[in-house]
This record gives C-alpha cells, structure tokens and sequence, in this order.
C-alpha cells in the first residue's frame, strides 16, 4: 500500500483523489530526487490549504467560544495554526511516517521537524479540500483539533513563546528582546538557523530551525526557561517546591515577585507565632 493509500485508510475518508492526496506527502527534497515520479511537490497545496486551516478552526472557535472577544479568539487561534500547533495535528495521525523526503533530508530527522510536518499538514488539509469539498475536510479538522477547541485556558497561557518574552521585557524594561542570527547554513530549501535572543544587554538563550521564525520562537522559550531559573534562585524555590516554572513565570507577570510572595508568607507566619507565644 502506497503512502496516500496508507493515509486515506488512517483518516477514514472517503478519498477520490489519491494521486492529489500523494503529491500533499512529496516534500521538495523527494522531488529533487525523484523529478519524474510525481505531479509535483507538495507547496502549492500547502498554500491552499493554509487558508482552509484557518477558515475551519475560526469557524470552530467563533461558535465554541461566544464569550470570547476578538483578541481572546485571535490567540487561541495562533495556538492551534502555529508551527507547534499544527505538527502536533500532524502526530496524531503519523503524518511524519508517511511523507516523502529526500535521503538527506529524512536522514536530518526531517519526519520530526515541526515546520516540515506543519507545511504537510496544510498540504493534505488543501488536497482534502479541491477532492472532498469544504464540508468534509472542515468536519475532519474539527474533530482532529477538538482538544485544542474545547481548551478554556486563559489567553496568557496559550500565547506564543516569543509574546510570552516581549510582554515579559517590556513590562519590566520597556524594550523589546533582540533576536540575532548567529549562523545560517545550507541550501535554499534546506536551511538551519542559529538565533540567540538578548535581554538587557545579554544573551538568555539560542534556538536553532529551518526558518528564523522557528530558531527565534526556540530561542525564546530557552530564555524563558533561564528567566524561571534565575527567579526561582533568589527566591528560594526549587524544582520541588511545589511550583512550576509557568506560576514562578505568572506571579512575576503579574507584578509580583515570587521573593515577595515568599517574604510576604514568611512574615504572616512569623506574626500568627507572635501571636500563638503572645496568647500563651
């Protein structure tokens, strides 16, 4: 069994179309290698299919949030089309097994590369479409993301890693962080970028991807991780302390420290055991 085969039996619909659906698997670097054994790679329906993702989780979350305004729907929307978003799509149906790469390109674990396993995704939402209509292929992206479009987290929560950081430096210094490319190798179609982002004059983090938007968004949640860190060592905490990196992060975003929080704890104990010596 071909992999478009392998695929339609996995999703359970009734495809037409499996030459349409196997050109949405064919990655540029298989192309290359292959030019006569396929209609073409897979980016022209990958184009398509971007603004029928969009379409069907809008949809979706416009109806499963009525409560929600504009910019509340916005975010949750990012958290399911982003890069993370859709390659998680992706592995729930093994898209990664059934694509067809190039040898050098499966041989840099390419089947496991989040923008490699988005731009796919949008490549089969888009042949779904021109082969089962919109009715279908919206009812099978709802069903897939139901998890996501259920999700009543707050916005702060589902926000990017690279917004999560520019809210975070510029409410304490007003400045945005600086993302700079510190290395980018490889032909055209198989780039790797090494981006570190800096923060008050320093460096807090590299990230490294196929794009700069994924190399910045991977530096971004290292420089999160050592913002934690860093704010769980003066504050005392450690990893078993029964707080998370993400509450030392809120309580910080909120405006307060987790060193307040903990000297405000501290004193409140100390005067309830006054009071306690003082009764006795």
């Amino acid at each position: 069994m071909g992999p478009a085969a392998a695929l339609a039996e996995r999703l359970g619909l009734p495809v037409r179309d499996l030459g349409l659906l196997e050109q949405a698997l064919v990655h540029s670097s298989w192309l290359h290698e292959h030019r006569d054994a396929a209609r073409g790679h897979n980016e022209r329906l990958e184009f398509l299919g971007d603004v029928v993702v969009n379409l069907a989780i809008s949809e979706a979350l416009y109806d499963a949030h009525p409560s929600d305004d504009e910019g509340l729907l916005s975010t949750r929307r990012a958290s399911i089309v982003s890069t993370t978003g859709l390659a998680r799509l992706a592995g729930r149906i093994d898209l990664g097994a059934l694509i067809l790469l190039g040898e050098g390109e499966a041989a840099r674990g390419g089947r496991r590369r989040p923008s490699l396993l988005a731009s796919a995704f949008e490549a089969v939402a888009g042949a779904l479409y021109l082969d089962l209509g919109w009715e279908r292929t919206r009812l099978w992206l709802v069903e897939l993301a139901e998890p996501e479009l259920s999700n009543d987290s707050p916005g702060v929560s589902l926000k990017s890693p690279k917004s999560r950081l520019q809210e975070h430096t510029q409410r304490h210094t007003g400045l945005r962080p600086e993302y700079r490319i510190i290395a980018a190798s490889g032909p055209d179609h198989e780039k790797l970028f090494r981006i570190e982002v800096w923060i008050e004059g320093r460096p807090l983090g590299v990230g490294e991807g196929p794009s700069r938007r994924t190399a910045e968004t991977a530096a971004a949640t290292r420089a999160l991780e050592a913002l934690r860190r860093e704010r769980a060592a003066a504050s005392g905490l450690s990893d078993t302390d029964g707080r998370d990196g993400a509450a030392v992060e809120t309580a910080a975003t909120d405006g307060e420290t987790p060193g307040k929080s903990t000297s405000k704890a501290a004193a409140a104990s100390s005067t309830r055991a006054t009071s306690r010596r003082t009764a006795g």
